[in-house]
């Protein structure tokens, strides 16, 4: 019987590796993202000898081709992504549940909170961050304070024959605008009674949010900002050194110190009412993070790779020093928490507004994204484009007047 034993034993270890052998993992990650995801992957293959795949797809195209192929089983197993896909995905039955269990408490709570629906956690967060006011030294020494003072040093420095721009930012692009239209009080979705977020409050089109138009929209009036800067145009011309200041984030750190430029972080600057008294940015609060997809056959060796390869203060602090987005593994963030970028950063961010990532958040963006691309062209005042945006996000998730 000892012998049968073990050969059974033997026979289930030999299926056991075989079946390692044979399994693959595929990862789905921006150009960010796949450079460190494929160091990452590289280690775990020599260890455990699984092959991964990380596959680069366009940041603004991930979540679309994951919801189209993931149930006919071309998606990834592993998906890198923002918190505020999770309330769509998750409805569509689309991610695992991730249960960290006691290792809950060795990460940022607002970065499970982005990844947490339905009481359910299906991310874990690698980076929490937000936007600020990034500047080249070399062209605004001192970064300004108000929202005067930065259309002041735009208009001093502007010169668009020669390419520099004093101010540019990637647009149209609502994440990037939302400071503007925030600031006076401009917001997504209410809350109802129970303190949840409500999808037929939409304050978008609030008096403080048309504020923040008006104001985006004299700066296209008097050539003070590029309209239609995608991210190539805004990169190129901060990393040539012909940017004064940018609303960007920590990913655009790596690429400002590759391209030797002597830049500063600062908070984005307060914005005029219009009344005499100013407003305070309040940018989105995003949660970077890796996902698991319902759909992979390879769920363990997956969840392996989760939580042994990324869930670790040495991935973290190694993500941070390719990608420098504030770590939200605390160890790793208390070890990097004295850089003066993350302290920046971390100043504005204790005004930012965690992003909604409920379903209904999909219908949002292409509505939005649109009428601040009226506004920019000139095709339609800020008060029309945004009344319009809103009452064609309430169409889309059906909420009746």
């Amino acid at each position: 019987m000892k012998r049968v034993a073990l050969a059974l034993l033997a026979l289930m270890l030999l299926v056991g590796l075989t079946a390692v052998g044979q399994a693959k993992l595929t990862i789905w990650a921006d150009d960010v993202g796949t450079p460190v995801f494929r160091e990452i992957a590289a280690g775990f293959t020599a260890a455990t000898g699984v092959e991964i795949e990380v596959v680069e797809i366009a940041f603004s195209d991930l979540r679309g081709q994951f919801i189209t192929a993931a149930p006919t089983g071309e998606g990834p197993d592993i998906l890198v992504g923002n918190h505020d896909w999770t309330g769509e995905l998750v409805v569509n039955g689309l991610l695992e549940p991730i249960d960290l269990g006691l290792r809950a408490a060795e990460f940022n709570a607002v970065g499970l909170e982005g990844f947490s629906y339905g009481g359910n956690l299906y991310g874990i967060p690698y980076g929490v961050e937000n936007v600020a006011l990034l500047y080249n030294k070399d062209l605004v020494p001192t970064p300004p304070t108000t929202w005067d003072e930065l259309l002041t040093i735009a208009a001093d420095l502007t010169d668009v024959e020669s390419g520099v721009y004093g101010y540019i930012v990637q647009n149209p692009d609502p994440f990037h605008w939302f400071p503007m239209l925030s600031a006076g009080g401009g917001y997504i979705f209410g809350t109802d009674e129970n303190g949840g977020l409500d999808p037929c409050d939409v304050g978008l089109a609030t008096p403080g949010a048309v504020n923040g138009a008006i104001i985006f929209d004299q700066m296209i009036e008097d050539g003070l900002l590029a309209n239609g800067a995608d991210w190539d145009t805004m990169t190129g011309v901060m990393f040539s050194g012909n940017g004064g200041m940018v609303i960007s984030g920590p990913w655009l750190i790596g690429g400002l110190r590759d391209a030797g430029i002597n830049y500063g972080v600062a908070p984005i600057p307060s914005i005029p009412n219009g009344d005499g008294t100013y407003g305070t940015p309040k940018p989105f609060a995003s949660v970077r993070g890796v996902m698991l997809s319902s759909f992979s056959e390879n769920k363990t060796i997956a969840k392996d790779f989760l939580f042994n390869y990324i869930a670790t203060e040495q991935v973290a602090l190694e993500l941070f020093a390719k990608d420098p987005r504030p770590p939200a593994y605390l160890s790793a963030f208390d070890k990097v928490s004295d850089d003066p970028d993350i302290a920046a950063f971390g100043q504005q961010g204790q005004n930012a507004i965690p992003m909604p990532n409920i379903a209904e958040m999909s219908s949002v963006w292409g509505a939005w994204s649109d009428a601040q691309a009226l506004i920019g062209n000139q095709e339609a005042d800020p008060i029309q484009a945004l009344q319009a945006a809103v009452q064609q996000i309430l169409d889309a998730i059906g909420c009746e007047e």
